[in-house]
């Protein structure tokens, strides 16, 4: 398997730590819980899971951490904006974003370290840093001190001189440098705060997760980190600087970023109205629509969220429903022998694992999966129908329903295939009026039911339905 680490600039062979080469240790950066999941957290959040799952598939025993930031900046200004304590607007969040996992049919990570949970832990490694010269103490305030770190910026490509032109400095800054990032802040009145050596005070963002991913996959050297690909600076870079002054070794063997969302072009943001939470995307779409727009990209490309892309995703997810409709009425009560795996199924079946093995290239294993279906038709459509050529169908329907559920995570919230009361009677009289030969009656029945989300199909069989 190669993987692009975004710290080498280049594709490597996945090889992990373990000396028998079977464990790999994950950590992605979650969410910080001041607000719900928006469609670009749903990316992230399917993206790496989708990962975890096909590593699984691989024969990897994956342990897989994802944090929860709980305190931070943010999330005690909107308790200030909402009058609310910062503790209960991260308990709200925490609670939706669990919603939204299970509305997007994610897993939960192996472990889902709060910040909040681990304060001992980060004085801790406070402490470590400023024992080994690199932090210091200003009036309860702890700084890195980014210039005693050699590799700062080796992550971003970054040279000290090019972030020094970027960085605001402030007058009244007490730091000894614009670089150096904070690892423990001076609780100012009415903020959570949690007793250190230095005072009152919290942790700040970087020192989190370098913290929790290394206490909690219980190892100095990750084999995976991720996240997206804003984080890279300063947020990972901070991370490496922390763990490696700390620990004296790596800090992740493979770096992985996803791309970014835009919307129509835009970057998302509320202030310009295109702003979309997981909640209000899903009410508009099918949960496979979406996860289907994600796959029609490489991970670590961006994606511009569209009308249009939404509506050639559905059509494509489309095709599974036709073919599965299509084989279910021809394999429903019948029996048929084993035989092998017939060679246009393996063959498309190698050509997945081959993308997939390629960096997780989904828009070619989707590919694949698309061809699969098509000479899946194309050999319903020939007409054989003995025992046989029945086992090679439910063969190829099998396989396409284990690639897309088991790896892509789609068919995750199945539709309720129950027909309503109303539903039936409209496909009783329909069948009645086809054959009473009344096809206006027949056609204005069928539009009723396309209304309800019935697409009806009429077959040498006779009349079949399936949900739109």
């Amino acid at each position: 398997m190669q993987i692009y680490n975004s710290l080498t600039k280049k594709k490597e062979e996945l090889i992990p730590l373990d000396p028998a080469g079977k464990r790999i240790n994950m950590y992605t950066c979650g969410v910080t819980v001041y607000d719900q999941c928006h469609i670009g957290h749903a990316r992230s959040l399917y993206v790496f899971d989708l990962i975890r799952r096909y590593l699984q598939s691989r024969g990897f025993k994956v342990n897989f951490v994802r944090n929860i930031t709980d305190v931070d900046d943010k999330i005690i200004n909107k308790a200030n904006e909402l009058k609310k304590s910062s503790d209960q607007v991260a308990r709200e969040n925490v609670d939706l974003y669990y919603r939204d996992l299970e509305s997007l049919g994610v897993s939960r990570a192996d472990i889902e370290p709060r910040a909040t949970e681990n304060i001992a832990d980060i004085v801790k490694d406070v402490e470590g840093l400023i024992k080994r010269g690199f932090a210091y103490n200003v009036n309860g305030d702890v700084y890195f001190n980014v210039r005693k770190f050699s590799d700062y910026g080796k992550l971003s490509g970054q040279s000290i001189e090019k972030m020094m032109e970027a960085v605001r400095i402030e007058k009244d800054e007490q730091k000894k440098d614009p670089l150096d990032f904070a690892l423990w802040k001076k609780s100012k009145e009415g903020e959570p705060s949690w007793d250190s050596p230095w005072g009152g005070g919290r942790p700040g963002w970087h020192i989190e997760c370098s913290c929790m991913s290394l206490k909690h996959l219980k190892c100095e050297t990750l084999d995976i980190h991720a996240g997206g690909r804003d984080l890279i600076f300063p947020h990972h870079e901070n991370e490496i600087a922390q763990a490696e002054a700390l620990h004296g070794k790596p800090f992740a063997k493979y770096w992985l970023h996803h791309g970014l969302i835009t919307v129509n072009g835009q970057k998302m943001a509320k202030s310009l109205g295109n702003f979309i939470t997981v909640q209000e995307a899903l009410k508009k779409y099918p949960l496979d629509d979406l996860k289907l727009l994600f796959l029609f990209s490489h991970y670590a490309s961006n994606i511009d969220f569209t009308e249009q892309k939404m509506e050639e995703a559905h059509k494509a997810m489309q095709k599974f429903d036709v073919l599965f409709w299509k084989a279910h009425e021809l394999l429903k009560g019948k029996k048929f022998p084993t035989v092998g795996t017939a060679d246009f199924i393996e063959q498309h079946r190698q050509e997945f694992v081959a993308a997939m093995d390629d960096d997780f290239n989904t828009p070619q294993a989707l590919a694949a999966v698309f061809d699969l279906i098509n000479e899946t038709n194309k050999f319903i459509d020939a007409g054989k129908k003995d025992d046989k050529s029945l086992a090679v169908i439910y063969q190829a329907v099998d396989m396409i329903e284990s690639l897309a559920k088991d790896i892509f995570g789609l068919f995750s919230k199945e539709a309720d295939n129950d027909l309503d009361v109303e539903a039936e009677k409209l496909l009783e009289e329909r069948k009645a009026a086809r054959a009473g030969k009344n096809f206006k009656r027949s056609d204005e029945l069928r539009d009723l039911l396309k209304d309800k989300g019935i697409v009806v199909e009429d077959t040498k069989e006779g009349q079949t339905w399936r949900w739109a």
